[in-house]
């Protein structure tokens, strides 16, 4: 019964999206890829994406990060670890089926994707990144050590989107214990960087106004790659996969993965 109840906690929209490989469509071979969603949001803002991808013939996983998808109670239960160790289950599971996987994800996804190709780069052929987040210039958070033992929780990030009517149906509040624990791993995860060896090709908004451009320097700056591409993206915000430039995002990507998956 406690299984039930928990399950049903589980927002609709929230609900991870997965597909098979089509190998037909990908010339024999079985590509794989995963997505990750941002910090307090959901697969809702990746299934786009996702299912784009799908019909290329990929097998995509795009799984509910712990915490995500109920309550801002139940992320502030969980931290980088529990998210982390749910992307390197899911890598697992898609290299079981795949010859080649390529990893890919949204802000605080798209952190957790270069700890994957930081951690296990003979397992990820190329890395996908929309507004990654790996640092913050914010002052405030300087804090978040303390207040997150007085306050469990500030004012949300969510529904940094410029096309009319879109919501990503994100936690309206943001839980400091959560965020605390992402500062950590992200200060881990910098210091890391270098590790990472794939391809990557990462989309920026060039209006952004949940991650500021500390990340994208860090990591353009840091990574050991040398197949490394940017997209600007002019007419969307920071949750650019369900923006005005979607497509830009899903085509250029599914483009990606065909040209690192012939090569890996």
């Amino acid at each position: 019964m406690v299984v039930h109840n928990r399950i049903m906690s589980v927002a609709a929209h929230a609900r991870p999206f997965a597909a098979p490989a089509d190998p037909e469509r990908t010339g024999g071979r079985r590509v794989g890829v995963l997505l990750l969603h941002g910090f307090t949001g959901s697969p809702y803002s990746m299934k786009p994406w996702g299912e784009h991808l799908a019909a290329c013939g990929y097998a995509v996983e795009v799984p509910r990060l712990p915490g995500h998808g109920t309550t801002w109670q139940d992320l502030n239960k969980t931290g980088w670890s529990d998210w982390y160790a749910e992307a390197v289950r899911m890598l697992g599971s898609l290299r079981t089926r795949s010859d080649v996987v390529v990893v890919g994800g949204l802000s605080m996804g798209g952190g957790l994707a270069l700890r994957l190709a930081a951690d296990q780069p003979d397992q990820v052929a190329g890395v996908l990144l929309v507004n990654p987040a790996v640092a913050t210039a914010r002052k405030d958070v300087r804090a978040l050590p303390i207040l997150k033992h007085v306050i469990p929780a500030f004012p949300g990030i969510a529904g940094d989107v410029k096309k009319p009517g879109v919501d990503e149906h994100a936690y309206r509040l943001t839980p400091l214990r959560a965020a605390a624990s992402m500062m950590v791993g992200w200060k881990e995860l910098r210091a890391d960087l270098g590790k990472v060896r794939a391809p990557v090709l990462c989309f920026k908004s060039t209006e952004d106004h949940t991650v500021d451009p500390s990340s994208y320097r860090i990591i353009i700056g840091s990574v050991a790659s040398t197949d490394v591409h940017t997209t600007m993206l002019t007419n969307s915000y920071h949750v650019a996969t369900l923006d005005n430039d979607a497509d830009t995002i899903f085509e250029q990507s599914a483009s990606f993965v065909a040209r690192v998956s012939e090569t890996s």
